[in-house]
């Protein structure tokens, strides 16, 4: 099983680029694909999705070019949109139901498999409510739910965790780590905790453009001798945050202690310390800002 992305680019009417030649080859297991919010992440998941097609480059799914024949993939296909919606009226279990036929699943199959959906994302005691009154979280774990009906062997979930509340968060991400095994899972976020609980790779994408793509502890590795703690004055740490990045900070008693991004000692008093996931994402996000690429500058 395997999903190859060839040199994908994709330019909208304004001329901005939403994707600038993004190679990737994927297998079965999760890929946490994270990038600020506009960094090209929804444009490249309704690609993947057979939504939209590249301007430039090509997927694959085992062999196949899914432009050219995307029923080869929309048959084991899930996929839960950032702007995923609902029928108010339906209830959740009617909605499922009539997303089962729409996919193609046998009306035997679909009701225990949606039973089994409801149990697992803890919706079963309201599944025969009107979903137009369900919570924005509620609301998600449906779209989660209908993203698994058809057991895809493609999962693609943009921003999947908006909405939910921690322990929500925390059940959606044990979930996805029991689908990985057999499948290819794409779990497209800005959340880096959430990455960080699941993904076995991670890809970063900012500007349309794939900065990196491998290990969590490889990202961490770029990012070793890039960060630092140091307590500061009120006033200091103004001059700090007007020369560097800093990716927390807590205020004390003393002053503030910060947490710093630099290529040197960006202060006498400060010392070095192991990153973070959440350090080593921003530090390659900072270390790659620039102008936005236009189609024509890029042609």
């Amino acid at each position: 099983m395997q999903l190859a992305i060839h040199n994908l680019s994709k330019a909208y009417r304004a001329g901005t680029l939403a994707l600038d030649h993004v190679s990737l080859t994927l297998k079965p297991g999760i890929l946490g694909l994270l990038g600020p919010n506009g960094a090209g992440k929804s444009s490249l998941m309704r690609i993947l999705a057979t939504l939209t097609r590249p301007t430039e480059g090509q997927v694959s799914w085992n062999g196949v070019d899914i432009v050219a024949k995307p029923d080869a993939l929309r048959r084991e296909l899930g996929y839960l949109p950032q702007d995923f919606g609902v029928y108010s009226q339906l209830s959740a279990r009617e909605f499922l139901h009539y997303l089962a036929a729409v996919k193609g699943v046998s009306a035997r199959q679909a009701k225990s498999r949606i039973e089994e959906l409801l149990t697992a994302l803890n919706l079963e005691g309201a599944a025969n409510r009107p979903l137009g009154g369900y919570s924005g979280g509620m609301r998600q774990r449906v779209g989660i739910a209908q993203a698994l009906l058809n057991d895809p062997k493609l999962l693609i979930v943009d921003e999947p965790t908006v909405g939910l509340d921690p322990e929500e968060r925390v059940r959606f991400r044990h979930l996805l780590t029991e689908l990985s095994g057999e499948r290819i899972v794409i779990l497209s976020t800005h959340i880096v905790s959430d990455v960080e609980a699941t993904a076995g790779q991670i890809a970063v994408i900012n500007r349309g453009r794939l900065l990196s793509h491998g290990t969590p502890e490889g990202l961490l590795k770029a990012a070793e001798g890039q960060v630092w703690e140091v307590l500061v004055s009120d006033e200091a740490f103004q001059g700090l945050r007007r020369e560097h990045k800093i990716t927390a900070s807590l205020r004390r008693r003393d002053g503030v202690l910060a947490r710093v991004l630099s290529a040197h000692q960006p202060h006498p008093q400060a010392h070095g310390v192991a990153p973070s996931l959440e350090d080593a994402y921003l530090a390659l996000i900072n270390d790659h800002q620039g102008a936005p690429v236009s189609a024509k500058a890029a042609a």
